[in-house]
C-alpha cells in the first residue's frame, strides 16, 4: 500500500517519468504505473495482490476479528516491468537475460 510521501510521488508518475526521459535519465521505480508512463523499469509489490490482501483483511474485520490482532503481511508477489520504448529513446540495449526475467515488457 502507498502512504506518506509515496502518495505525492505516485500521483505525479506521468510527470516524473516524462521529466526523467526528457533529461535522458534512466530510471527504475517501485510501481508499474511509472514504467507504463514512460519510466525505464519498475520493480515492486503487485498492486493487485495488495488490493486482494486488503480485501481479505476487511473480510476478517467484518467477521469480528480485532484489527490489532491481525498479522502484518508483506507482498509475496513482485512485478518487474521493462519499457523497451524508453530504453530505445535513451539509446540503451536491454540484455535478453534481463528481458527474460521481466513479468511485462512494454514495446
Amino acid at each position: 500500500m502507498i502512504g506518506g510521501t509515496e502518495i505525492f510521488l505516485d500521483s505525479r508518475h506521468v510527470q516524473l517519468a516524462g521529466l526523467a526521459l526528457r533529461h535522458s535519465v534512466p530510471t527504475i521505480y517501485q510501481g508499474r504505473n511509472f514504467a507504463l508512463a514512460g519510466g525505464l523499469m519498475s520493480y515492486g509489490g503487485s498492486t493487485m495482490d495488495s488490493y486482494r490482501v486488503a480485501g481479505l483483511y476487511a473480510g476478517r474485520i467484518l467477521k469480528g476479528e480485532k484489527p490489532a490482532e491481525l498479522p502484518v503481511v508483506q507482498s509475496s508477489r513482485f512485478e518487474f516491468v521493462i519499457n523497451l520504448k524508453t530504453a530505445k529513446a535513451l539509446g540503451l540495449e536491454v540484455p535478453t537475460t534481463l528481458l527474460a526475467r521481466a513479468d511485462e515488457v512494454i514495446e
